[in-house]
């Protein structure tokens, strides 16, 4: 099957994203698969955000602008998407970047695996505020039916990973904006995972294709906002898959030990003074249990992983590894 002439929209939601937004549109731009829509959503800007994302427009008729009033990434995403004319959705936020070749292998994995594949994601590495790979994820190899895996936790890792059908955002309702109305933004990505997980088989492009940047501010550094949030997914999937619970337990405690050990290791005692808090009064067996049993071990284990991966740490430029060149010479 020729992919060519297939269309797939890009959405980017960005919110002062400035410092990162032009090298993300570089990378988008890139992109080998040229049939494309790219539409930055901007929420509510307050920097140079819209000025950067128009020198792109002006080079490239393929970026489109939408501008609202901040609503938070979920609301961002959302318009994107309902505005998108393709089939086929791709999601990256505007401080990521892609591989040359991250659609092109993720569209032909979800065309390969027919109508009733509704995702396709990809690994990632960890980039910092230099586009450096700092670190990579675990090869992770779940597809068809992941529901059961979701439950135990995030495998997929980040919003920039995944190509959507359409249909499938329409059937999910898309991203849950609700989560920031209740002061836990931050787990719209798993929530939205979950409810395609209900309904569609996933697919998976074993390669490493995303740089996910990892910063002192970015929303997954509040770590207590992030374990409000995982406790709400949890919650709405345990209201619909009750024989689910087991599962949703270990994903629960696996999420619980994940921000402990990195709070701990960090330095950041008043994150895990407030995460062990909200364990215990949901579940004070099971804080005991984390604590006393899973906090000493996953610590060393942090403690080891990063002496490794500092002797070790990748500093290859992000040209090496992402579509970072000039866009304008492909078009």
């Amino acid at each position: 099957m020729n992919i060519d002439a297939f269309l797939v929209s890009v959405v980017i939601p960005a919110f002062n994203a400035s410092a990162t937004i032009d090298e993300t549109l570089r990378s988008v731009r890139s992109q080998s698969h040229r049939e494309m829509e790219i539409i930055v959503v901007d929420d509510g800007s307050t920097d140079d955000t819209v000025a950067v994302v128009q020198r792109h427009l002006i080079q490239d008729s393929r970026v489109t602008i939408i501008k609202q009033s901040n609503a938070g990434v979920a609301a961002a995403r959302n318009a994107g998407w309902q505005a998108a004319r393709a089939d086929f959705v791709a999601f990256i936020d505007a401080d990521d970047l892609w591989t040359p070749c991250k659609i092109e292998r993720q569209l032909q994995a979800l065309l390969d695996g027919g109508e009733r594949t509704g995702l396709v994601y990809s690994w990632y590495d960890w980039i910092d505020a230099d586009s450096r790979v700092s670190a990579r994820s675990d090869p992770v190899f779940h597809a068809g039916e992941v529901l059961d895996y979701l439950c135990q936790g995030n495998f997929i890792g980040n919003g920039s990973s995944t190509l959507v059908r359409r249909e499938a955002l329409v059937v999910s309702k898309g991203f849950e904006s609700g989560l920031r109305a209740s002061g836990a933004e931050g787990c719209e990505d798993l929530l939205f995972y979950c409810r395609v997980a209900e309904a569609y088989r996933f697919a998976v492009v074993p390669e490493y294709q995303i740089g996910y940047r990892y910063l002192p501010n970015n929303m997954s550094s509040n770590k207590t906002r992030m374990f409000r949030s995982w406790m709400l997914v949890a919650d709405e999937i345990m209201t619909r898959h009750p024989e689910r619970a087991p599962l949703l337990d270990l994903g629960f405690r696996n999420y619980a030990r994940w921000l402990l050990r990195r709070a701990l290791t960090s330095g950041q005692l008043w994150y895990f003074v407030s995460i062990f808090g909200l364990l215990f009064r949901r579940n004070p067996l099971l804080a005991l249990r984390v604590a006393v049993h899973d906090v000493p071990r996953d610590t060393v284990s942090e403690i080891r992983w990063k002496w490794r991966h500092r002797r070790r740490r990748a500093v290859r430029p992000p040209a090496s590894l992402f579509a970072i060149g000039d866009p304008s010479q492909s078009l």
